[in-house]
């Protein structure tokens, strides 16, 4: 498989695609402004604690206090064993503790961060855990001789020293000296954060992640990347330096691209973006998926649409469902969905498909950097999954809610609106004693009571006996209008 990433920086973002065999399937970013805090660790401060939620909230400096529910905290004295039974938030954390806690998720709409005290600490090959005292090993590492041997250089490296660590995917193969090399890396980063810890006031920041281009080198280009281009030159340097030090391999496939085009016309990658913004994706078959976003969760629609098939019904369903499988788990990818998911296939008779159609879906996630779960068909035959997310989606990133209809995705027809109007009429015309009725209307509206609607109003002002006139006002929506009497 030829997989390329492609940098593009300017001053206001970065963006980073993910383009596999020419398909673009995923895009990150970045802008200067407004950076994830993913990562991030901070001392904290707890400004109330819940016990009917069994969380609290933490003070971080930023704008709205970050959740910490109980799951999250180490117990005073438990670092890196596991409770029989959970303990009550009134016995872990009191209101005014300073904490050390990292953000997990990232502020989503209205809600805070979410925090754990959990602390982890990633490089190349490690995560360094230093509250935990487990030695973990990627699940994507199948061989079981080769996880054995990995957990066993980190065991002995390790020592007596209590901390923990996660073997990443990206360490299978590697040598002894690597290894080595990333412990006493990261042995550095948590002296210096708990150097800052107790020189820091609450609401301090005393770790930041990588920015986005160095994290894409060191968590999410494996060894099937072919080249990563980049196409700013102070980029390129930075990202080059950190490749020497800690992802070696990639130094030869790293290239500053000075091509007269924009980089993400390569591949078409900006008419993609815009693709992935709509809700109706085509599928090559003729038939379509209906992508709807909400607050809670993401339903996916699957339709036939055009494609009749050649043989029979439910062999058209099937081959449809396939097809949607495959572009479900792209999608997802390149809108970054996440939370739960409800996908609705189209009902398939035969079990045997039933089977097959989930098989490809899950096969199609497995290349996904975020994890998964999916549950077999419901009885209503629905499929439900949840998708680990941390950063808000492509859609909420790039968008903001409509401002005509404030997100609804809908507005009131001019005949809907005409009628409201009448019945605001009587209101006013009832509530004031006044000499004639001004309306501020859209000119959509203008054109009803001019036209279909003007025996209703001639009648109305007959009815209230007061004059009724109206103003055209250009900046008002369809469905907007104000009655002033006068």
């Amino acid at each position: 498989m030829n997989i390329e990433v492609l940098i593009n920086v300017t001053p206001q973002e970065t963006r980073v695609a993910f383009v596999e065999n020419g398909v673009l399937q995923e895009v990150a970013i970045e802008r200067t402004r407004n950076r994830g805090i993913v990562g991030n660790i901070y001392l904290g401060k707890v400004c109330r604690v819940l016990p009917g939620m069994e969380a609290a909230f933490v003070e971080i400096g930023l704008d709205r206090a970050a959740f910490l529910h109980a799951s999250d905290v180490i117990p005073d004295g438990q670092n890196g064993v596991e409770m029989d039974e959970p303990v009550s938030i009134n016995r872990l954390l009191h209101e005014g503790q300073q904490l050390l806690v990292q953000v997990v998720k990232d502020p989503l709409g209205t809600k805070g961060a979410r925090l754990t005290t959990h602390v982890t600490i990633p490089s190349r090959y490690l995560v360094l855990m230093p509250y935990g005292g487990s030695i973990g090993v990627s699940t994507r590492i199948e061989d079981g001789a080769e996880r054995e041997r990995l957990r066993q250089l980190v065991y002995k490296a390790r020592g007596d020293r209590p901390q923990g660590y996660i073997l990443r995917t990206a360490a299978e193969g590697v040598s002894e000296q690597d290894l080595l090399q990333d412990m006493a890396f990261l042995d550095r980063v948590w002296s210096k954060i708990s150097e800052r810890e107790k020189s820091s006031a609450p609401g301090a920041c005393v770790y930041s992640d990588l920015p986005l281009a160095k994290r894409t080198l060191r968590d999410m280009v494996g060894s099937d990347c072919t080249q990563l281009l980049i196409d700013s030159r102070g980029t390129y340097s930075d990202v080059l330096e950190f490749a020497e030090s800690y992802v070696p391999e990639m130094v030869d496939r790293l290239q500053l691209y000075t091509g007269e085009r924009p980089i993400f016309d390569l591949y078409n990658i900006e008419d993609e973006i815009l693709k992935a913004l709509e809700r109706k994706v085509m599928l090559k078959s003729g038939g379509h998926l209906i992508f709807d976003q909400t607050e809670s969760m993401t339903t996916i629609d699957v339709n036939t649409g055009g494609f009749v098939g050649s043989r029979n019904l439910e062999e058209t369903i099937f081959k449809t469902n396939l097809e949607a499988a495959q572009t479900i788990a792209r999608q997802l990818r390149l809108r970054n969905l996440g939370g739960i998911i409800i996908i609705d296939f189209i009902d398939m008779s035969d079990p045997e498909h039933r089977r097959s159609v989930m098989r490809a879906l899950e096969k199609a996630l497995e290349k996904d950097h975020a994890r998964s779960q999916v549950c077999d068909v419901s009885p209503l035959g629905l499929v439900e999954m949840t998708r680990k997310r941390t950063r808000e989606s492509l859609e909420h990133v790039l968008c903001e809610p409509c401002g005509v209809c404030k997100g609804k995705g809908y507005v009131k027809t001019a005949e809907t609106a005409c009628y409201d109007l009448f019945r605001e009429i009587l209101r006013e015309a009832r509530q004031y004693d006044a000499s004639e009725i001004l309306l501020l209307v859209s000119q959509e509206i203008v054109d009803l009571l001019l036209d279909e609607e003007s025996s209703s109003l001639a009648e109305l002002q007959q009815f209230i006996d007061i004059p009724i006139k109206y103003q055209v006002e250009t900046q008002y929506y369809q469905d907007q209008f104000d009655v002033v009497p006068i």
